[in-house]
C-alpha cells in the first residue's frame, strides 16, 4: 500500500476538499485525485463522495480513516527509530552485568533526558562494523587485540581500568585470604568457560597467563554466569576471575568469596569506541561524562598487556 496515497486520503478527509488537501500537501489537485483513485483501486471500494461543499468520506472511507491514521503514525515511529538525532543513543555494553553496563547506568542517572538503547554484541569485529555502519553509536571494548589495530575512522578513549578479583567457593584453598598475589595463584586452576578465542578478552588473558605463569582453563560449554557460580561453589579445586564491578547474585548457601588480586593488580582496560563522524547529538555528552568520571589509568601497582597501552 502506497503510504503517500494513504497520507493524501487522510488530508482530504480532514480538509473536506481535494483542492484544500492539495494545498496542504504542496501538490496539484490532479495529483491528489490520482492518488485517491489508485488507493480506491487497491482497496476495491469508493472512499469519497462528491458534495456541493467538496468531498465527504463514504461509509468505507469512514471505516478506513482511523486505520489510515494509525498507518501513518506507525510509519513515523519506524522512521524515528532509525533517524540519527531523533532515535535513542545506541550503545553496546557487551553484557548486562559488567562494568560497561554500570557506566551506562551512571550516565542515565546523570542525564535522564537522553533516550538510550542498550545492546549487547559479542566480538569486536561485529562491534566495529556496527559502529562504522551507524547501527550503533558506541561500544565498550579493550581497544583491540594485538596485531589488529582499529580502523582509522574509529576513535577510542579509555574510560575505566577494572581490577580483577578471584572468585572461589567456601572450601577453596585460598577462600580465607583477604587478598592474593598473582604469584600465589600459580598452580591453581582458574576456570573461565566464557573466553572466546579471537576476542580481545581472550588476548588479555593469554598475556596474563604468559606473564605470570597462571593456569586458565576455558574447557566445557558456557552455560552462563549462574552455572559458573554453581560450579565454583561446589568445586574446591576451581576458582575464576571476575571484574570488581561485575554485578553477581548467588544463593546464600553458595558461600562464594570475592578476593582482591595484588602485586600487581591486573586491571581490564575498558575503552569507549565510536566513529569520528558520528552525528548523534548525545555523543559529546556521553564522551564528556565518561572522561570526567573515569578513574586513573595505568596506576602504580596495576598490570595491563602492553598492547592496550597508548602508543
Amino acid at each position: 500500500m502506497d503510504l503517500e496515497a494513504v497520507r493524501t486520503f487522510v488530508a482530504v478527509a480532514e480538509a473536506g476538499q481535494f483542492q484544500k488537501a492539495a494545498a496542504d500537501l504542496s501538490i496539484t489537485q490532479q495529483a491528489v485525485s490520482k492518488r485517491i483513485a489508485a488507493l480506491e483501486r487497491d482497496l476495491g471500494v469508493r472512499l469519497f463522495t462528491r458534495t456541493p461543499r467538496g468531498a465527504a468520506p463514504t461509509i468505507d472511507g469512514q471505516a478506513f480513516l482511523p486505520h489510515a491514521r494509525e498507518l501513518l503514525r506507525v510509519a513515523e515511529r519506524a522512521v524515528t527509530s532509525v533517524r540519527t538525532g531523533r532515535r535513542p543513543l545506541r550503545v553496546d555494553v557487551i553484557n548486562s552485568r559488567g562494568a560497561a553496563s554500570g557506566l551506562m547506568r551512571g550516565f542515565h542517572r546523570a542525564h535522564p533526558d537522553i533516550d538510550l538503547d542498550v545492546v549487547m554484541l559479542l566480538d569486536i569485529e561485529t562491534a566495529v562494523a556496527a559502529i562504522r555502519s551507524g547501527t550503533v553509536d558506541a561500544s565498550f571494548r579493550a581497544v583491540a587485540a594485538p596485531g589488529r589495530p582499529l580502523p582509522e575512522d574509529i576513535e577510542s578513549v579509555r574510560v575505566i581500568d577494572e581490577p580483577l578479583q578471584l572468585l572461589t567457593g567456601p572450601h577453596h584453598a585460598l577462600a580465607g585470604a583477604r587478598s592474593v598475589t598473582l604469584a600465589q595463584l600459580a598452580g591453581h586452576r582458574i576456570w573461565m568457560p566464557g573466553i572466546v578465542p579471537g576476542t580481545e578478552w581472550a588476548a588479555y588473558y593469554d598475556d596474563l597467563v604468559a606473564e605470570f605463569g597462571l593456569t586458565i582453563e576455558a574447557t566445557g560449554p558456557n552455560f552462563g554466569s549462574d552455572a559458573l557460580l554453581d560450579t565454583i561453589a561446589d568445586t574446591p579445586a576451581l576458582a575464576t576471575f571476575m571484574g570488581e564491578h561485575t554485578r553477581l547474585i548467588w544463593p546464600a548457601g553458595h558461600g562464594l568469596r570475592r578476593i582482591p588480586v595484588t602485586e600487581p593488580t591486573p586491571v581490564y582496560p575498558h575503552s569507549l569506541l565510536w566513529h569520528r563522524d558520528n552525528p548523534h547529538p548525545a555523543m559529546p555528552t556521553l564522551h564528556t561524562h565518561l572522561t570526567t568520571t573515569a578513574a586513573a589509568h595505568s596506576a602504580p601497582g596495576t598490570w595491563v598487556p602492553a598492547w592496550t597501552l597508548p602508543r
